[in-house]
């Protein structure tokens, strides 16, 4: 694998860090986007990025917080609340950030020009704008928050969208798991995935609640997705 951090020219003016891993080779392949948990662009998030590059696609992982405190940072950080607040106002400066990140993964003389998003906790609500507005072929949440919010934003998506959720997870109460269990008949692009006793932050493997099957399966969701979009699926 080939592992850089780069910069990335925002279209707001400025540029941001990302971080870049694509696979050994000139084949052209897909490239996922991680949208991450409000901790930033830290080991677990670039861990995953390393799965999907290994697994021969292209993952990049853009700081989405550097417009306010940059960079990774730990649980208790009380910058962790002060840069993701007011949520919905910055997912919405952030989808600057994601069309931007796209835009340079398509120039990548590797990439196949398409492009899936998967987003965690924080970024989950980008599974489905990514898709709906910001030129992405597909979108992955896994343990997303606030997406009660986005729920109306899957009409008019044909795109694959798949959300996935433990069903103890603190972030998705019972109301917000039961809208998207109403939402998942009428959207045949979207499916649903909420497992009993499982807990928010269960991909993240520097968490407590990781769970390595469900972990699994959310990678090979997403390879699935990614290898479909990749041949017109």
């Amino acid at each position: 694998m080939i592992r850089k951090d780069i910069r990335v020219r925002s279209s707001d003016g400025g540029d941001f860090d990302c971080y870049l891993v694509a696979p050994e080779g000139k084949e052209k392949v897909p490239a996922i986007v991680i949208a991450t948990a409000v901790h930033g662009v830290d080991e677990d998030h670039r861990a995953i990025c390393d799965e999907f590059a290994a697994a021969g696609f292209i993952a990049a992982a853009p700081d989405l917080f550097w417009r306010t405190t940059p960079g990774p940072l730990p649980n208790g950080d009380k910058r962790l609340q002060e840069r993701s607040q007011p949520r919905k106002e910055k997912i919405a400066t952030g989808e600057t950030d994601m069309k931007d990140v796209a835009e340079m993964l398509r120039a990548l003389p590797n990439c196949n020009g398409k492009l899936a998003a998967i987003g965690f906790c924080y970024g989950g609500p980008y599974a489905i704008l990514g898709p709906k507005r910001l030129g992405y072929d597909a979108g992955l949440s896994c343990h997303g928050s606030l997406m009660g919010e986005y729920v109306q934003e899957l009409q008019g998506t044909t795109q694959p969208i798949s959300i996935m959720w433990g069903e103890l997870d603190h972030a998705a109460s019972p109301e917000v798991q039961a809208a998207y269990r109403a939402a998942a008949p009428k959207h045949k692009n979207m499916d649903l995935h909420i497992w009993p006793g499982i807990k928010h932050g269960y991909m993240m493997k520097g968490s407590e609640a990781y769970d390595r099957a469900k972990h699994e399966f959310s990678i090979a969701r997403a390879m699935e997705i990614m290898g479909g979009i990749s041949h017109g699926g």
